[in-house]
């Protein structure tokens, strides 16, 4: 299985040491003809207008879509969840791909970024907290009837999943549990390109 990290702008070198730590083969992707060659993709956080000019730039929005509408497994954080939202306010382009609204910087600006404890359902493991790291992060007002809530934070959906989309609005990466990027190779070993 090979992992594609979106490399264009934000935390992807972050995603890189994740992913090396746990043994997983992984390649950056930068053009549509990069995104063919991978089995799973992450999204990661950074600044979603600047990630999607960039991707139509290099022809890679369109190619992109297509992929995770034909089952391309997507982990999306922070700044990739909103890439993918049906509905962004303050209103933005995206792909929409994914069956939320988010709210963009609704837990504050730069300065009240913080850690705190989600509470996670049943099927991502031992404990039933995971830590996330919220910067700037978007959040979810509203989840459609495909999508299954992993994890909240306080009543609100941080952690979500529709199809072959995992989405985080925090930082999983900036921690030492991977369990929700074990969960996207998980997919992706079953999905082959």
């Amino acid at each position: 299985m090979l992992c594609g990290v979106l490399a264009l702008q934000g935390d992807w070198a972050a995603h890189a040491a994740v992913l090396r730590s746990l043994e997983v083969e992984f390649a950056y992707v930068r053009t549509a003809r990069e995104l063919d060659e991978v089995d799973a993709l992450i999204l990661p956080g950074g600044e979603s207008t600047a990630m999607l000019r960039l991707m139509e730039e290099e022809g890679l929005a369109a190619r992109l879509a297509d992929r995770v509408r034909g089952g391309l497994p997507v982990l999306a954080t922070c700044a990739g969840v909103i890439l993918l939202a049906g509905n962004i306010h303050p209103p933005q382009p995206s792909l929409g791909l994914l069956d939320i609204d988010v709210e963009r910087n609704a837990y504050g600006r730069q300065v009240h970024s913080r850690v705190a404890a989600v509470e996670l359902v049943d099927e991502l493991g031992a404990t039933d907290e995971i830590e996330g790291v919220f910067i700037r992060a978007p959040k979810i007002t509203r989840t459609g009837a495909d999508v299954i809530v992993f994890g909240r934070l306080d009543a609100d959906p941080v952690l979500i999943r529709q199809g072959g989309i995992i989405a985080a609005t925090f930082h999983p990466e900036l921690t030492d549990d991977h369990r929700i990027h074990r969960l996207l190779v998980g997919e992706g070993a079953g999905h082959g390109r």
